[in-house]
């Protein structure tokens, strides 16, 4: 137990298995993070010694937070930071002092700290948290505008709040004059170093990634992990801690590159995120004296609530003057700040220094974890419930994710895009994610059977999922994922035949539906649609409670494909086991060579008009 290596290796488990758990229990995976980091160090346990790592630690904890504020960065869109651009630049100017000054002042009046302690505790809590706030904003479901500001707040405080925390400390530690009057030079000085290589790093990152196959297939995500880390010490190198600022900006100008790398990169980075995440905090919380926590009193808790009550909802009114959010967007903003890993870090490093110069960091720290733990439980736990009685929770059941972006899949999301409805497609062939992409149809790169993907394309607030590609097991296998993961309302399953490998009863036990009326051969009707073979016609049904599946039967196999139907405007896939009453009008693709045939079954079909649309 005295080897670091044992240390490191308890506490990179644990993290993955307790993060696990809380989704399980569904409750934020960091405050069972801190619980476990105090649990299993030196104050209990006794399994995890931070300090036998010595110097390593500050360096696995930089190594870290790059990663994490990168995948924040990519995270990030640029178009909707510009719409929301000006609440953001005051949230992280003016609302980011408020909070500085409150923290300050409240401290030094409850905790009678010293000047230089209470200015470092004030300047540290201004930042928020991605690694909380991301998980968070997925949980609860939160509206684009607010989530956008949230997220963004939290990202690129992140960066600014740390490099002016370290200026304040060498500042504190090294008290001259000349010191004190460089101090807002320095900060300007290291965000400019650090945004100027974010810029130039992200560009060449971007670069290097477009050229298709100069990285070896497979290596693209260790190739930019590698490149991370290299830009976040070349910055350091340059300007004192100015690495941070560098992969965010990079990690920004990489997310909003269009190219298919960057979509793989987004699900490595996830699942890096969070195994690094979960080391981390339970290191940093191990690290932790009980006893200063303890020895902050009821003073502690009075400046958490003050922090949480007074100071950020004023930071939200002086951060939001002039802005275009409105009231209960506000409360909500003030409702929601907790602070994450950048916090824990940035407290540690604060602590190891200060303790180097003959200073008490001890307590310090023992406040920011006490700040996170009590944040983080309190916007977990009621955050959701904060934003439905606000009404600012994301609209459910709406719109479809559809896996297969060929072209018969594309033609069913133009058709319900066409009729009012959202709809998100997911494929692993980057030639079809381009040609989705083209047509203007939101596309996702990756493997729809992955939690990460599904929830990428929101599949929590989805009416159903379509399963379209051309192997029908698979598609089997993502309408299970999609009720797990989401739980959908509707599901179907596409099949090529009723005696392969799925068949119609297997769909039945899923509570599935067949797309397109019956089994269709996805294969010949997408080469069909590319040679530009079909016509498309709209039917109106003239019969009252007709099931789909027996009025399109098998003399329409190869002769056309119904989509989808709609009924007071309304829209949706038609499948099997769709009930059609009188007047809905059915969208469907009708192969030209078998138009003869089409006439045919139309004439003794329910319906009535056949006017191509």
């Amino acid at each position: 137990m005295n080897n670091p290596a044992f240390t490191i290796a308890i506490a990179l488990a644990m993290g993955m298995i307790v993060q696990s758990a809380a989704r399980h229990i569904k409750i934020p995976g960091i405050v069972l993070l801190l619980a476990c980091g105090v649990l299993l160090g030196p104050d209990v346990i006794n399994i995890i010694r931070p300090d036998l790592l010595g110097e390593a630690l500050p360096m696995l904890v930089g190594f870290a937070v790059a990663v994490i504020l990168f995948e924040g960065g990519m995270n990030l869109r640029i178009n909707r930071l510009r719409r929301e651009g000006r609440t953001i630049r005051q949230l992280i100017s003016i609302g980011a002092l408020v909070t500085a000054v409150g923290g300050t002042l409240t401290t030094k009046i409850l905790l009678h700290w010293d000047w230089n302690t209470a200015i470092l505790f004030g300047i540290l809590v201004i930042v928020t948290g991605p690694t909380v706030i991301t998980p968070l904003l997925r949980r609860i479901k939160l509206r684009q505008s607010v989530a956008t500001v949230l997220e963004a707040e939290g990202i690129l405080l992140d960066a600014i709040g740390a490099i002016v925390a370290v200026v304040a400390l060498e500042v504190v530690v090294s008290p001259s004059g000349y010191t004190l009057l460089a101090s807002p030079f320095m900060i300007l000085g290291r965000l400019l170093v650090g945004g100027m290589l974010g810029i130039i790093g992200g560009f060449i990152m971007a670069w290097l990634l477009g050229i298709r196959k100069l990285v070896p297939e497979g290596l693209e995500n260790v190739f930019t992990l590698s490149l991370v880390f290299a830009l976040f010490q070349i910055s350091n190198v340059l300007s004192h801690e100015s690495g941070i600022v560098a992969v965010t900006i990079a990690g920004i100008v990489v997310g909003n590159r269009k190219t298919i790398a960057r979509r793989e990169l987004m699900e490595f980075k996830e699942q890096m995120t969070v195994m690094l995440i979960g080391m981390l905090f339970i290191l940093l919380a191990a690290d932790v004296r009980l006893s200063a926590v303890q020895s902050l009193g009821r003073g502690g808790l009075y400046t958490v609530l003050i922090l949480m009550f007074v100071i950020r909802p004023l930071n939200i009114f002086c951060g939001t003057i002039n802005s275009n959010l409105k009231s209960k967007q506000k409360i909500l903003l003030a409702w929601i700040a907790p602070r994450g890993i950048v916090a824990a870090a940035v407290a540690s490093y604060f602590a190891i220094e200060l303790e180097k110069h003959g200073m008490d960091g001890s307590q310090l720290r023992a406040m920011v974890f006490l700040l996170i733990a009590v944040t983080v439980l309190s916007a977990g736990l009621t955050g959701g419930f904060v934003a439905k009685l606000l009404g600012l929770k994301r609209q459910s059941d709406h719109g479809w994710v559809i896996l297969g972006a060929n072209a018969v899949g594309r033609e069913l999301a133009r058709a319900l895009k066409k009729g009012g409805e959202d709809v998100v497609m997911i494929d692993a062939n980057p030639s079809l994610c381009r040609l989705a992409e083209k047509e203007e149809l939101k596309v996702i790169y990756g493997n729809a059977l992955e939690e990460s993907v599904l929830l990428r394309a929101e599949i929590d607030i989805r009416k159903g999922a379509i399963g379209l590609s051309e192997n029908e097991e698979v598609n089997m296998l993502f309408a299970k994922r999609a009720k797990e993961a989401g739980k959908v309302s509707e599901t179907f399953i596409s099949i090529k035949r009723y005696d392969e490998s799925v068949t119609t009863e297997m769909v039945a036990e899923v509570d599935g539906n067949i797309p397109f009326g019956r089994a269709r051969d996805l294969e010949k009707w997408s080469v069909w649609i590319r040679d530009s073979q079909v016509e498309t016609y709209k039917l109106i049904c003239q019969s009252d409670d007709v099931k789909a599946g027996d009025t399109f039967d098998k003399e329409t196999e190869g002769v056309m494909i119904p989509l989808i139907s709609m009924r007071n405007s309304k829209v949706t896939p038609l499948g099997h086991l769709t009930e059609l009453k009188k007047d809905d009008q059915i969208t469907c693709l009708v192969l030209t060579e078998k138009k003869d045939q089409f006439n045919a079954w139309l004439a003794k079909s329910v319906f009535s008009s056949n006017t191509i649309s």
